[in-house]
């Protein structure tokens, strides 16, 4: 792990650079693996919590926001934080069409005034998480929902629409 290792993590509604977590999720999967979810929640703030300031009063979101990168870390599916906004995930290394789609979904986003969290998902493992073959992949509220292509700007806005509603 360097200094630079943050992964931006949402917790509460916002998104927080958390360091060293991908290094602390491969541990305790290798070493917990098995064992109840309390003591795999314990295990990662004890661990994260030496390199990561965290509000007392915000333990809890924390503990929520690393349980959850962890089930998704193991290949376990998670609903995405439950509160604040939507969160939209374009999956892909940053190729044209990856970004096309990136820009397309902040478009409409401002089109429908609409709030939401849109990151942009480069890292191999975490895009093999969510078991898309084709780059660019869209994932709205932890659903992959298309991979491969471009969606149309009206299709997006259907999905957002539809999302925002849920």
């Amino acid at each position: 792990m360097t200094d630079y290792d943050i992964t931006q993590v949402p917790v509460g509604g916002q998104r927080i650079g958390i360091i060293g977590l991908k290094p602390v999720l491969e541990t305790v999967a290798r070493d917990f693996a098995g064992r109840p979810d309390e003591e795999i929640k314990a295990e990662l703030m004890a661990r994260l919590d030496k390199s990561n300031y965290i509000v007392p009063k915000a333990k809890d979101a924390y503990e929520a926001a690393f349980f959850r990168e962890y089930k998704k870390f193991i290949g376990e599916p998670m609903p995405e934080d439950p509160a604040g906004q939507i969160q939209i995930k374009v999956l892909g290394p940053g190729c044209p069409s990856c970004d096309k789609l990136e820009q397309d979904l902040m478009a409409v986003m401002a089109e429908l005034n609409l709030p939401g969290d849109l990151e942009h998902v480069r890292d191999v493992k975490e895009i093999a998480c969510y078991g898309v073959m084709g780059n660019p992949a869209l994932v709205i509220k932890g659903k992959v929902v298309a991979a491969g292509r471009v969606p149309s700007k009206s299709q997006l806005k259907e999905w957002l629409r539809a999302a925002s509603i849920k």
